[in-house]
């Protein structure tokens, strides 16, 4: 066959291959419509199932509009392609609404009534090289109510997804969500004993109040009204059997709780709702045996890393490891609740843990089917457990470190209980009488034995009795927060307050406001937004280049620090070589002194050398690698996706034939 030949046939058989992807691509719009395949690694353009249930149940349309300075940006490649991130997550968004989410992308320029509606919209400009750039979501739903993301940030993108679907869930809810407060120490303010003066309310309190509809609930309920979203437990004490109910099956018929409690509250005081003497540790110990949770009120977790410094009543700085302020490398970067949080501060907190199972219970969790605590705040692994009596008269923190020995355990501070959760009360709700028993136990002396014994029986004869019909034995979905401090609250360890002209200024040096509102926030949502995580990001860097670069860059930086003690060891041969002359004022080098040199002159000549080798290799790995990607993205990916698609069609094709 002649070379004519040959290239006659390469020219045909690239004419027919490029018909043939014109082929697929146009059968792909009609065969292929609707088919949606996302073939990145971390699943970018995958919504969650949470996500698409909350779609999937929108009832009236709603608007979103995406506020992009396309213009004024063009020349900043980290916008450009974090806006493209955002509207093609939009556009998967709307895809799964059923017509229910539409979607619009704005361009406001300078001077256009496009910007005057970003800025009505809260849309907040950001000040780049003397330019505004827009760059925020905004929606509206069916009767005018607004929601807004001011600034869409590039480097929070692990949580847009969450971001964005929080924010159609509101326009979807519009109406405030509603938090039961059940509080034994007094937030919303009252009177000091001890200075005969009103008390504030807590600013947590105010914050809260003023972003959901609180609610505060007698210390003693029998039920918690359904349409409550989120219960918030501050320091339970002391709380009858009827309440522990209450919150039981709250919890298991799908209520979110939010609950802080305590070994050593050290906020309580006077602000107990009973004066002095009010109980300084607090926990439910009966359902969180149920629940299978540890807490224990015996021991406070100190930490090494974490301490903060406090004020002595001698006016010395002392450091207290019992005074934590926790770090990101404490808190949950995965989590909406604490990604991004700079510090949490909390004073004599305890910890948490799953309890020891039996094997039955064991292989549940070890199946996916048990309980799970999943941490938001940690310690670090510098912490141990110190008994908590101790610090009740504690003057110096100081003595805290003299007989301090790290654990080497991370104690989990605060967490998440999600998973199946069976009820603390198997035999169905508490009896009228079952708060008198102590009191009749009291008097027992005066009763008959006959009389002991009637009761005995007819407790025997309740227990037998099956529960009511509306008792909850268990759930399979819960969603309930735990914190083990409630110091964490209080205004001293977050926010500092002066008085400005008759105003009340406030100023936070920690994030515990921050950690609270994320967290009624999360859980007054949505079932399915209270699933959602953190998410991979789009951006995707080069880990073999990376690699490539830090293995060459540890061989150059080894040759040049030998270098440089070749250096260093010439010089000091040199200045042996002139204390061992005689005519050591001489300017004039000896022999050896000239041989020396010429010898590190060439020792320096080669170590350049393998230096420039170092580099060339390098470049050269590079190059092999960007050849090889291209041969992949230019030859080898599209023709099997060309395959691919052919494939389907055939197969849809197939399927029609044999209906």
């Amino acid at each position: 066959m002649s070379g004519a030949q040959r290239r006659k046939i390469g020219y045909s058989t690239l004419a027919l291959l490029a018909l043939v992807f014109i082929a697929a691509v146009m059968a792909s719009n009609t065969l292929l419509k609707g088919l949606r395949i996302d073939l990145t690694e971390n699943r970018l353009y995958t919504l969650s199932p949470g996500t698409r249930s909350l779609l999937r149940g929108l009832e009236e349309p709603i608007n979103l509009y995406l506020f992009f300075s396309d213009d004024e940006s063009a020349d900043i490649p980290l916008f450009q392609t974090y806006a493209t991130r955002v509207e093609e997550l939009l556009e998967e968004l709307a895809a799964h609404a059923n017509g229910n989410l539409r979607v619009e992308v704005v361009d406001p320029e300078p001077f256009s009534e496009e910007e005057d509606r970003a800025t009505r919209f809260g849309i907040e400009p950001l000040a780049v090289g003397g330019r505004n750039v827009f760059f925020g979501l905004a929606g509206t739903n069916g009767v005018g109510d607004e929601a807004v993301i001011p600034v869409l940030d590039p480097s929070k993108e692990a949580f847009l997804e969450y971001d964005v679907a929080r924010l159609i869930y509101s326009l979807a809810n519009p109406e405030k969500r509603v938090i039961g407060l059940l509080s034994g120490v007094t937030m919303s303010g009252g009177f000091d004993p001890m200075s005969r003066q009103p008390t504030s309310p807590w600013v947590i309190t105010q914050q809260t109040r003023q972003l959901f509809d609180v609610r505060t609930l007698p210390s003693s309920v029998e039920r918690i009204d359904d349409d409550i979203d989120v219960l918030w437990i501050v320091h339970p004490t002391n709380l009858d059997e009827k309440t522990l109910y209450a919150i039981d099956q709250f919890v298991l018929r799908g209520g979110r709780a939010l609950i802080f409690v305590d070994p050593l509250a050290e906020v309580v005081g006077a602000s107990g709702p009973s004066g002095f003497g009010a109980p300084s540790s607090s926990s439910l110990p009966r359902l969180f045996e149920a629940w299978g949770v540890e807490f224990s009120t015996d021991s406070v977790v100190v930490d090494d890393v974490n301490s903060l410094n406090v004020i002595t009543n001698n006016g010395r700085a002392v450091r207290h490891i019992g005074m934590l302020g926790v770090g990101a490398d404490g808190l949950a970067q995965d989590d909406v609740v604490t990604a991004g949080l700079e510090t949490v501060n909390i004073g004599t907190a305890g910890h948490f843990r799953l309890a020891e199972k039996d094997d039955a219970d064991e292989k549940a969790e070890q199946a996916g089917d048990g309980p799970r605590l999943v941490p938001l705040i940690t310690s670090s692994d510098r912490a141990a457990l110190v008994p908590s009596i101790r610090f009740q008269f504690l003057t110096d923190p100081g003595e805290l470190l003299a007989d301090f020995a790290p654990s080497g355990e991370r104690y989990v501070l605060a967490a998440r209980l999600e998973g199946p959760l069976r009820t603390a009360f198997p035999d169905g709700p508490p009896r009228d009488d079952e708060s008198d028993d102590d009191s009749s136990d009291a008097d027992g002396d005066a009763a008959s034995d006959e009389d002991a014994a009637n009761e005995d029986s007819a407790d025997e004869a309740a227990s037998t009795e099956d529960p009511p019909a509306e008792h909850l034995a268990s759930t399979e979905r819960a969603n309930v927060v735990l914190i083990g401090d409630v110091d964490v609250l209080s205004d001293r360890l977050w926010v500092q307050s002066q008085s400005f002209l008759g105003q009340r200024i406030l100023t936070a040096f920690a994030s515990n406001g921050d950690f609270i509102v994320n967290a009624l926030d999360n859980l007054s949502g949505s079932a399915d937004l209270i699933g959602l995580r953190s998410r991979a990001t789009f951006s995707r860097p080069f880990t073999r280049v990376e690699a490539l670069r830090r293995e060459a860059d540890l061989r150059f930086r080894a040759t040049e620090e030998r270098l440089q003690q070749e250096l260093a060891e010439t010089e000091r041969r040199l200045a042996e070589l002139q204390a061992q002359r005689d005519d050591s004022t001489s300017l004039l080098m000896s022999p050896e002194q000239q041989q020396e040199v010429q010898r590190f002159l060439n020792e320096q000549l080669r170590i350049r050398q393998e230096l420039r080798a170092v580099r060339r290799n390098l470049d050269r790995s590079i190059e092999q690698l960007g050849t090889t990607l291209k041969v992949l993205n230019i030859i080898v990916l599209p023709i099997a996706l060309t395959g691919t698609m052919l494939l389907a069609v055939f197969v849809r094709r197939n399927r029609k034939g044999q209906r």
